[in-house]
Formats: structure tokens, C-alpha cells, sequence
């Protein structure tokens, strides 16, 4: 009966000071909007991936070399949320609430710009990006259009991103997860009617699914921006915040440099894995799209429930209470590992019937099921190494994670999928092992330098 009091003060949007609760009262308040803020965000490719799935393995492969480009443009939108968490925290923590507003006006205004340079450079080249990810000329002449409106569309996504994190460093995530559940109530409603039509109207196929998913974000958007501005909150946007300060905006890039190179990185190399597989042809491709959804799908709760790290550690930080933060790191990381290990259990079970929930095609199912049952052996490590790696970020220190990417994810990972897959001959097989066994070895690196305990004396 507690825990669903909790619960349901968390969705509620009860707003807590995080830096006198119980750790373990605090972790519920915070992960549960934040596990479904996660689900939110990974339900709308999922739901796109349904109906896109209708019109054929072409449409999925154009879909799953979209995703990979756009992943790119996640991790800027993760990047600068991870900025937003740890300074929007910090304050927070000092209780200097007005301050909190004008760094989150700064964050909006850096956000704009940088979305208005990707949309130009993305749509302009296009053609190119999908041929350089190994994109046949039928897949470029099908999907160009696809790809192009969601690329042009990058603003609500990374505005999702920035405004969600400042909420989140508030402790107030259920904003952002109310904001993500109203953006996929529109895409699902959307996505039916603009793929295949209604009534009178045709449909627009696989433009419809990329028009769907850019209105649904926008509406979310919109959402958000009426709880910054409507003064209801501690944090709020008023009169007094609205205000350029090149100052803020330089500390926000400087640490986003951080933030968006460690995703930056994490993104180059599902790329280049993604790239690999297509030299195993469109099945391949299709079934990869497929598993990469569905993981994702699992992975952003868990992402989720570690961002509450994030938001324990940056305000207990900004009130000086420093151990409170890392056993908040410690009780986070222990539930994430349950969590994970559940999910590996679950795809062992029924990995093939997950799979087909996405295709008949019995070659792509097979090679799905295939793959959720082999990545997620390293599943109880990534939940370790999400937590470490939150933990850093939400204090401040965004350079630690960009390191430990480059390291594991560049230099072992890719070139290992390479030599398992291609110089070893085992094909799929071989990359998929190589996924699990790099990300397994991120987490153990993430571990020991955690508890060096240098995240500790960082100020932001």
C-alpha cells in the first residue's frame, strides 16, 4: 500500500526535496515518471515500427537507417539533457530556484540554434548520409522523403530532450513524462491514419509515419512549455529569466561538450555496428532494426531508473550532503541490475514471439530473436554501468563517460564486431556477441572509476 502511495505521488507531480528524503523513498518518486518518461520515448519508434512493418521490408530497412543517422541527433538532445540535469540540479540543491529558470532559458535558446543548423545540414544531405550507411538505391528512392521530414523535424525532438532534463534536475519528472504520453497519444492516433488513410483520404504511406511522429513530439513540446511559463512550479520561466547571459551559454556548451561527445560516441558506434550488418544484406538489416527497437525499448526504462542517480546526485551535491549521493548511487545501481536481469530472462523465453510481433518473415525472425537473446547477456552489466555513468553525469563531470566511450565502444567494440563478424566469419552472430561483451566491459570500467571517486569534487 506504500509503495502505491508513492507511486502515485510520484505520477501526481508531488513536488519533494530531494536532499532530505529517504534515498529509497526518493528513488520511487523519481524513476517511476522517469521509467515511463523512458517507455514513452522508446513507444513511439515502436509503435512506428508496427505499422511501418505493414508495408514491407524496404520500409523497415529505410526506417532502421533513419533511426541510426538520427541517433546522432539523440545524443546531442542527451547530451545537453545531462547538462540541464546537472546544472538545473545544482541549483536546486542550493535552493537558488530563479536562478534554475535562467539557466533553463539559456538551455532553450542553445537547443533552437543548434536544432536549426542539424535540420539545414541533415535534410540537405540526405541522400548522402543514407548511401554512407550503406543504403541501396531502392531503399534511397523509397525512403528519401521519410528521412527527410524527420530530419527537419529535430527541433521537438531535442527540445524533448533539453526541457526534460531541467525537469528532471528539478525533480520534477512527471512533467516530462506527461509531456512524452500526450506527444505518443497523438503519433498512435496519426500514425494509422497518415501511413494508410481514412475514409476518402489515400494515406502518404511512409511519409505519413515521419509526419505522425514529428506532430506527436511537437505536441509534447507544447506541453512542456506551458508548465515552464505558467508559474505553477518551482521551476518556472518568467519575466525575469528571459534574459541572454553568454556567460551561462558558454558553461552550458562547455559542459554539453562532454554530454554530447559521451553519447556522441555511444551513437558513431551503433552506427558503425549498423553498418556492418548491412553487409549481410536487407534481412539482416530488417531483423537488427527489429531487435535494436525492441532493446531500446527495455533500455530506456533502465536509463531511466538510473537517471534518477542523475537528479540524487546533482542536488545532494549543490547542499553539500556527499555521501547521501553516492548510497544513492549504490541503491540505484542494485535495482537497475534486478530490472535487467528479468528482461534478460524474458527475451530467453519468448524472444522469438517478440520478434514476430514485427514481421512474418521467418529468416527476420529468427535473426532477431537471435540477437535479443545474445546482446542481452550483458543486460545485469549495462544496468551496473548506466547508473556509474549517471552518477558522473548528474554531477557535473560529462568528460569521464566520453572517455570510457571512446575507449570500450571505438576501440574495442567495433573492431571486435568487425573481427568476429567478418574476419571470423560468424556473420550476425559474431557482431551480436560483440555488443554484449563491449558494453559488459564498459560497465566494469565505469565501476572502478566511480569509485576513485574524483565525480566527487567537480563544481558546475
Amino acid at each position: 500500500m506504500k509503495l502505491l502511495k508513492l507511486i502515485w505521488a510520484a505520477l501526481s507531480g508531488e513536488e519533494q526535496d530531494y536532499t532530505k528524503t529517504a534515498i529509497k523513498t526518493s528513488i520511487v518518486l523519481l524513476a517511476t515518471p522517469m521509467i515511463m518518461e523512458m517507455m514513452m520515448e522508446s513507444i513511439f519508434t515502436v509503435v512506428d515500427m508496427f505499422f511501418v512493418g505493414k508495408l514491407g521490408p524496404t520500409a523497415l530497412a529505410t526506417v532502421g537507417l533513419t533511426e541510426s543517422i538520427m541517433m546522432i541527433i539523440y545524443s546531442i538532445g542527451m547530451g545537453i539533457s545531462m547538462t540541464a540535469i546537472a546544472l538545473v540540479s545544482r541549483r536546486f540543491g542550493e535552493k537558488n530556484y530563479t536562478e534554475a529558470g535562467t539557466v533553463t532559458f539559456q538551455f532553450i535558446l542553445t537547443g533552437i540554434l543548434l536544432s536549426l543548423i542539424i535540420g539545414f545540414l541533415t535534410t540537405f544531405f540526405a541522400e548522402e548520409l543514407l548511401r554512407g550507411m550503406g543504403a541501396s538505391d531502392n531503399v534511397i528512392s523509397y525512403g528519401i522523403s521519410y528521412s527527410r521530414i524527420i530530419f527537419i523535424g529535430n527541433m521537438a525532438i531535442l527540445m524533448l530532450f533539453l526541457i526534460n532534463g531541467a525537469f528532471r534536475g528539478a525533480g520534477s519528472p512527471s512533467i516530462a513524462m506527461w509531456s512524452l504520453g500526450i506527444g505518443n497519444v497523438t503519433n498512435m492516433v496519426l500514425d494509422p491514419i497518415l501511413i494508410f488513410g481514412i475514409g476518402s483520404f489515400d494515406g502518404m504511406g511512409l511519409e505519413g509515419a515521419a509526419w505522425a511522429s514529428t506532430i506527436g513530439r511537437s505536441v509534447g513540446v507544447i506541453y512542456q512549455l506551458y508548465h515552464l511559463l505558467n508559474g505553477k512550479h518551482l521551476l518556472k520561466i518568467t519575466k525575469e529569466n528571459i534574459k541572454v547571459r553568454f556567460a551561462q551559454i558558454k558553461k552550458i556548451v562547455a559542459v554539453s561538450i562532454g554530454g554530447i561527445g559521451q553519447f556522441l560516441v555511444d551513437s558513431i558506434s551503433w552506427v558503425l555496428v549498423t553498418r556492418i550488418i548491412a553487409l549481410f544484406g536487407d534481412d539482416a538489416m530488417a531483423a537488427y532494426t527489429i531487435a535494436f527497437r525492441v532493446i531500446i525499448f527495455t533500455l530506456l526504462p533502465a536509463w531511466g531508473l538510473s537517471s534518477a542517480a542523475a537528479t540524487l546526485v546533482g542536488q545532494n551535491l549543490g547542499a553539500r550532503k556527499i555521501k547521501r549521493a553516492e548510497v544513492a548511487v549504490w541503491v540505484t545501481a542494485k535495482y537497475n541490475m534486478l530490472f535487467l536481469a528479468f528482461i534478460t530472462v524474458t527475451f530467453f523465453l519468448f524472444g522469438s514471439h517478440i520478434s514476430d510481433i514485427f514481421t512474418n518473415d521467418p529468416n527476420v525472425i529468427a535473426i532477431a530473436s537471435e540477437a535479443l537473446m545474445i546482446i542481452t547477456l550483458g543486460y545485469i552489466f549495462f544496468g551496473l554501468g548506466m547508473v556509474m555513468i549517471q552518477a558522473f553525469n548528474g554531477a557535473g563531470d560529462t568528460k569521464t563517460p566520453t572517455i570510457v566511450n571512446i575507449m570500450v565502444l571505438w576501440l574495442f567494440e567495433v573492431p571486435l564486431a568487425y573481427t568476429l563478424g567478418i574476419i571470423f566469419d560468424l556473420g550476425v552472430t559474431g557482431v551480436f556477441m560483440a555488443v554484449a561483451i563491449g558494453h559488459s566491459t564498459h560497465a566494469i570500467l565505469s565501476l572502478y572509476l566511480f569509485k576513485k571517486g574524483k565525480w566527487k569534487e567537480v563544481t558546475v
